[in-house]
């Protein structure tokens, strides 16, 4: 043991043990081999850099066998180089599974690189989110309904992949439903998980359109075990609610310009439907006032003829306003700072359900 260990500590310090040097270098393969080698040794990381690396080392060893099987001649290196070589050929066949398992279909594959793509989503996290889909893509034909209001149960999330979906009110159009936009994302956010609930509006398909849709249950279970999707779902959610609300906001605007804001807790009883009830009785009032002046004063008695005039009103008496004028006035601030949200939630809630917007738009 001594013996040995005292050689091995001198090899360093004394020259080479070989009796003679070969004059003559190795063939051409053992140097196309090591180039090859080196180029494998230079390759990257992730899938592709993988592919590279293993690609040129399992050309690399594979010369290393012909090199040692026509001129070194020794078993040794053919066998250790055989082996290396079929590591890197076990390893290709490797990746090659995972990209075919990793692959997509192409609507999912469009939905990553254009909505959860952008936001840095990992593609395991978004494969997650399609299997709960169960990856089924469901197609609606032109004026085919998806929803009905006050009838079909909100029992799943949808998101439209293409076409064009109406939504609307008592037959009344509220905005569209494009490309990339949750279908039914206001009903699913009204509810708690334990809750259930029907349809407040009716959605249409304006053109054929075709969607991915989320069991309500399968969904709940995966934002609760995962937080990082609840969050993004969250987002998602927030933002195309926002879009809708703004898509809403857009319709309300008077004559001159101006633009109302559709989060004004007192908006709905400016511009709802309770304007349009006063309008006969108004429009009776401003008949009787007016139908005493058509009169013709052959129609009145030789007495109220002769008469004397009555004296004209007092300055601070205002005269009546035209019914057109009233109707097309500015709502004033006073009438709207006026009335709480309190007040106004009790006036909707003695109507029954309020709409999402006015039945009654102003006209344009």
């Amino acid at each position: 043991m001594s013996a040995n260990s005292s050689t091995v500590s001198q090899l360093p310090w004394q020259g080479p043990v070989c009796v003679g040097w070969r004059q003559d270098l190795e063939g051409a393969l053992y140097h196309l081999a090591n180039c090859i080698l080196l180029l494998g040794f230079m390759g990257g990381s992730g899938v592709y850099g993988c592919f590279y690396l293993f690609g040129f080392l399992g050309t690399g060893y594979s010369c290393c066998v012909l090199w040692g099987w026509f001129n070194a001649c020794s078993l040794d290196i053919i066998l250790w180089s055989s082996l290396l070589a079929v590591a890197c050929l076990l390893q290709l066949v490797h990746l090659v599974y995972r990209l075919r398992d990793d692959t997509l279909p192409k609507e999912f594959d469009l939905l990553y690189k254009t909505l959860y793509l952008p936001l840095q989503v990992p593609l395991q996290t978004y494969k997650e989110i399609v299997h709960c889909c169960q990856q089924q893509v469901l197609a609606l034909a032109t004026e085919q309904t998806y929803a009905v209001e006050g009838e079909t149960p909100i029992n799943c999330l949808s998101l439209l992949l293409a076409g064009r979906v109406r939504v609307s009110q008592d037959g009344q159009f509220l905005h569209y439903v494009f490309p990339y936009q949750f279908m039914d994302s206001p009903e699913w956010e009204s509810l708690q998980p334990s809750e259930e609930g029907v349809f407040q509006v009716t959605l249409t398909a304006e053109t054929t359109c075709s969607y991915i849709s989320w069991p309500r249950k399968s969904l709940h279970v995966l934002l609760a075990k995962d937080r990082y999707i609840s969050r993004l779902f969250s987002t998602l959610l927030g933002y195309d609610i926002s879009e809708k609300l703004y898509a809403l906001n857009d319709k309300f605007f008077a004559k001159f310009g101006l633009r109302f804001d559709i989060r004004l807790p007192s908006l709905y009883h400016v511009l709802g439907p309770a304007a349009p009830d006063a309008g006969p009785e108004s429009k009776k009032n401003d008949e009787e006032v007016c139908e005493p002046a058509m009169s013709s004063p052959q129609a009145l008695p030789t007495s109220a003829q002769k008469t004397p005039p009555c004296p004209p009103p007092p300055a601070a008496t205002n005269p009546p306003v035209p019914p057109s004028q009233v109707r097309m006035s500015r709502p004033n601030s006073g009438i709207l700072a006026s009335q709480t949200p309190l007040q106004s939630y009790r006036q909707v809630m003695s109507k029954g359900q309020a709409p999402l917007v006015p039945t009654h738009t102003p006209e344009l």
